[in-house]
Parts: C-alpha cells; structure tokens; sequence
C-alpha cells in the first residue's frame, strides 16, 4: 500500500477509552459504578430543552439536515450580536480547526501555538506538513508577548485557547487587545473559547468586538460540547468577517452539521436556566477541589474552565491506579506535563468519588 511518506510519521490523537470497555478490562460488572472525569464533559447532561427537541427531531431523520443552518445561524447571531454571514458551524470546532488549516496551511508556512495548548491545533497543522512553532507558557498560560515575537513572515495562524485545554488557564482582556493591536496582517489570530460559558462573566473577554468592528484576521470558535452538554452531537461554530468566513466555506462539505444537532442547540440557546446551573456545579466543584487537594498535599491550577490541572507526581500511573479504583482521569503526558493528571468537574458526588479514590491511592502509595 503506497501512502504518503509523511503518513507512516503522523502523531495519532489519543483519545480516552469508552466506559465499558475500561470496565471489561479491569474486570468490573457494574458499568454504572466507574466515574469518567476525563473528557471535560457536562455531568449534567443537554438541557431538557434539547432533549425534547432531539425527541421531536426523531421523525424527520430521513431528511438530509439544512446545509447552511439557516435558523440556528439567524438564532445564533441574535444571541452573539453578529451578522448571520459571520458564523459557519461545523461538526465541532475541531473540523474548523482542519478547516482553517486546509485553507492557510502549507509545507511553506506555519502555526505557532502555546506549548501546552489543545493538542488538535499541531495535528491540524501535521495534515497540511506544516510547521508548527510552539511557544512555552510561563504558569501554564499563553504569553502573548512570546507567540508574537515567535510569528515570522511564513506564519499563517496563532491559535489562543482561551480558556486553555489543558491548563485551564485565562487571559486579561487588556492583553488580548495589547496582542491584537500588535499582530501583523498577515496572520490569522483564533481565539478558541471552548470553555468561555464556564467563566465568570466578569473574566469573560470580548474579542467578538474586533469582528463587529470589521477586524479581518480575527476568529473566535465556540461550541455546543461543553456547557451546553451537546459533545455527542459534535456541533461547534466560527465567528469571523465574512471574506474569512466565505473562504471556509468553499471547502466545508455539504450537510456536515446533521440535524438532530440543529434542532438540541437551537433549543439548548433557550435554556439559560441549565447553563446557569452547569455554570454553578463548576463553580463550586472546582472550589471543592482547590480545598479537597490543597489538603492532600497537591498543587492546582487555577482554572476558569470545568476542569482543574493537579501535579500529582507521575500522572500516568496515577491515572491507571484510579482506575482500580474504578475512576477515570486524564493523563497529561502527551501534553508534555507527566507530572499531571486533568480532572474534569462532575457533580458532587463525582467529586468526592474522585477525591475518595485519590486518598485511597495515595495513601496505599500504590500509584
């Protein structure tokens, strides 16, 4: 089989194992009884809102989705005050990564990102043979100082996770506004805000600001996955000037966003209520953790995302003693922090399984 040579090279994502087959492995009969605390999932669950829409959306699934989410994007632009020409969705935020990488990348051209940023942007990069220029983050955050220094005339986009995955670490607005009146026109900033519905909304920045403003070489993604509980359905969506917009669009496959998706996050826009209270489990699961592992000896990350950074010593051992203990974290070694584990906030009795199993582990030292 003749591939690509570059093919045979390429870092494959690695994502976490399904539930049930970590309890076929580990010899567990009760699926019900592991807590997955890895994937920065929502523990609540989609809105009741979406859920009746997906139920009502069942009938019509024989139908091919509307190609261009024509009343989630006039929905969705109401909500963000933007035009309904500055949005795209994709299935996730993660095929709009590939897509910018398709249309600006190149064996010629780079992308500098955070060191410890979200891994999707390198392996976007990796598709097209580009570069990828990683710039280290003091305190686990991006140094916009840095990432503009390290931009050269070859580079092409400078992703920003704001919050950043993994770290769960944030930026002022008045460095962002400091970064984007520095960066050259030749370069495409996105601004990744994942996780921007689980700040606090005096931390949330405001880059959408530059877009209604015309600012061309700005893009913020967001999703419907995380605080919206939506990860199943992978819808996530840009918002830039229309000409960046446009040219994403040339290459995005039709139908790509399917329909049972449309309908949960029109309805899931509607539910302020279920994101208020995802918002207030985060806010006091991460509280809980901060005290419940300061206690255990163990250093956090601050973090303004659902998710908190702990330096347990070897994270990949830990990770695989927890699940013993029929708890799933994530292991940060592929992100060159081994000394870590991420844990993803749950309810309140996920945290203290969490905690419980961290102690139990830690104090049997079998990690």
């Amino acid at each position: 089989m003749k591939v690509q040579k570059w093919i045979h090279n390429f870092r494959v994502y690695e994502p976490g194992k399904p539930i049930e087959e970590v309890a076929r492995e580990l010899g567990f009969d009760d699926v019900a009884e592991i807590v997955k605390v890895a994937s920065n999932e929502n523990e609540l669950g989609p809105s009741p809102k979406a859920v009746t829409a997906m139920q009502a959306a069942l009938s019509e699934m024989h139908r091919y989705p509307d190609g261009g989410a024509f009343f989630l994007k006039k929905k969705l632009a109401k909500k963000l005050n933007v035009k309904p020409e500055n949005l795209l969705f994709g299935s996730g935020s993660n095929e709009l990564i590939v897509f910018l990488a398709h249309v600006f990348l190149t064996k010629e051209t780079n992308l500098v990102m955070g060191a410890e940023a979200f891994a999707v942007y390198f392996l976007a990069a990796s598709l097209y043979q580009s570069k990828t220029i990683r710039v280290a983050m003091p305190k686990h955050t991006h140094d916009l100082d840095a990432m503009l220094e390290a931009i050269t005339p070859e580079t092409r986009l400078v992703a920003i996770c704001n919050p950043n995955n993994p770290t769960g670490t944030s930026l002022s607005q008045e460095a962002i506004d400091r970064f984007i009146e520095r960066l050259p026109d030749h370069v495409v900033a996105i601004f990744d805000e994942a996780y921007f519905e689980m700040m606090t909304e005096a931390d949330q920045p405001d880059v959408l600001k530059y877009i209604r403003q015309g600012k061309k070489n700005i893009m913020v993604l967001r999703t419907f996955s995380k605080a919206y509980g939506l990860a199943g359905l992978r819808i996530g969506y840009a918002i830039a000037d229309p000409e960046l917009i446009n040219h994403l669009n040339k290459i995005r496959q039709p139908f790509n966003v399917n329909a049972m998706a449309q309908a949960a996050a029109m309805a899931a826009l509607d539910d302020e209520n279920h994101l208020q209270k995802t918002r207030e489990m985060v806010f006091e699961g991460l509280a809980f953790f901060e005290k419940e592992l300061g206690a255990m000896g163990i250093e956090t990350v601050p973090s303004s995302a659902n998710f908190i950074l702990a330096r347990t010593g070897s994270g990949r051992e830990l990770f695989l003693a927890l699940q013993k203990q029929k708890v799933i974290v994530r292991p940060m070694d592929p992100y060159g922090l081994g000394d870590f584990i991420r844990i993803t906030v749950g309810t309140p009795e996920q945290n203290q399984r969490v905690v419980d199993a961290l102690k139990a582990v830690l104090k049997n030292g079998n990690r």
